[in-house]
């Protein structure tokens, strides 16, 4: 009996292959051959859904990777009246296992940038719409903050916003450099102590 795969289902598992491989070792080194043994899947397969390793690895990053920062970043911060409070409830919420991901691989979005954004402008589009959304969602998150009392009202949004996605992935690039999960944690705090600070200051009556 011929057993027919999905179409949906083969593209899928190609992207999660390609994603770990490119994860594990760049985009640059990463292997079509090693992503199809690990889907016992042919080149044939592999072509039928993306023409060329390029386009593989721009759907990784806009139906893997974005999809990961939508669930991790920005929906928790759509709406939220506290975006102190809701981002670090963000950093306290990772697992051990993406702690030790982060320590030991970096971040995905972090590592493309790093690699690809100087030598291709296709995957350095990719990767700024990315950013972009995460930096229009802190802002409008820390917008909200001042509306609702618990930002204070000289914050600079903007220039809070990218200042907390520079010091993450500063932070990311510092534990993945020395391979150290407390220089991660360092990180955190410091940043932890950084979000308070942008809480209004109570006035003595």
């Amino acid at each position: 009996m011929v057993v027919k795969r999905s179409p949906d289902a083969t593209r899928a598992r190609l992207l999660e292959a390609a994603f770990e491989e490119i994860y594990q070792r760049g985009y640059q080194a990463a292997s079509v051959d090693r992503i199809l043994s690990a889907t016992d899947l042919t080149k044939g397969a592999l072509y039928h859904h993306f023409p060329n390793k390029a386009a593989l690895g721009l759907a990784v990053i806009e139906e893997v990777i974005k999809p990961m920062k939508m669930e991790y970043w920005i929906a928790p911060l759509r709406g939220a009246d506290d975006p102190i409070e809701a981002i670090i409830g963000i950093l306290n919420g990772f697992s051990d296992e993406d702690r030790r991901n982060v320590c030991s691989k970096g971040c995905p979005i972090n590592n493309l940038a790093q690699e690809m954004s100087p030598i291709d402008e296709d995957f350095r589009h990719k990767i700024e719409e990315i950013y972009s959304l995460w930096r229009e969602t802190l802002v409008a998150a820390f917008e909200r903050g001042r509306q609702t009392g618990t930002v204070a009202e000289d914050v600079d949004c903007e220039k809070a916003a990218a200042f907390i996605i520079a010091a993450l992935q500063g932070a990311v690039g510092v534990a993945k450099s020395s391979q150290d999960c407390s220089m991660l944690e360092a990180c955190m705090e410091g940043l932890t102590r950084y979000l308070e600070s942008l809480r209004p200051v109570a006035v003595s009556v």
